[in-house]
């Protein structure tokens, strides 16, 4: 019998309200990713988890599109203490490489570069996952595509997530190109 995951992307303290890279609204769905937590067989956390002088930064040379967030082991880079961490069973950390960025929770954005989480999901007998967190325009999207190429039955629980929108209308974008590769938006 094929099993559930929920993959709750990103919800860190750098891109809560507060945080380096706040995205708005972003305390607004813990509660509700703490009550979807309860019906899944599997619960994975993905961490953005950033090295010093990351390539994403606007600080690096040259200089990237993101303010420095996430960095590896700061207190930006923690799950939302308000998050039930208890209900998670595997933790994903994603953007490690000094040299490239990574939205996926299965790929570095090079896309050779894996972080072993669909062997994972395989290993468990996943075969349909939800995707929850932030940011819907990047990190969500960029998962939940990589999922469905990966042959994962996808689902974006949309109220459970929030979007940057550094361009007014990104979020409604992204929900049309997960759409267009047969993703369910819930």
């Amino acid at each position: 019998m094929s099993k559930t995951a929920l993959l709750v992307v990103d919800v860190q303290n750098d891109f809560c309200p507060g945080g380096a890279l706040a995205v708005p609204g972003a305390d607004e769905i813990i509660a509700p990713i703490n009550e979807l937590m309860e019906r899944f067989d599997l619960v994975i956390a993905t961490l953005d988890f950033h090295p010093p002088g990351h390539c994403s930064f606007i600080t690096s040379d040259p200089p990237g599109p993101w303010p420095e967030h996430c960095v590896q082991d700061t207190f930006g880079a923690e799950l939302h203490e308000d998050l039930n961490n208890e209900a998670i069973d595997h933790f994903v950390c994603k953007g490690t490489a000094l040299d490239v960025d990574s939205y996926s929770a299965f790929f570095d954005n090079d896309h050779v570069t894996e972080t072993g989480l669909a062997r994972h999901l395989r290993e468990q007998g996943v075969e349909h996952v939800y995707v929850v967190g932030l940011a819907l325009d990047y990190c969500v999207k960029f998962t939940a595509l990589d999922a469905r190429a990966e042959g994962f039955e996808v689902t974006v629980i949309a109220d459970a997530t929030r979007a940057v929108n550094v361009t007014p209308g990104d979020d409604e974008r992204a929900i049309e190109e997960m759409r267009a590769a047969d993703i369910t938006i819930s």
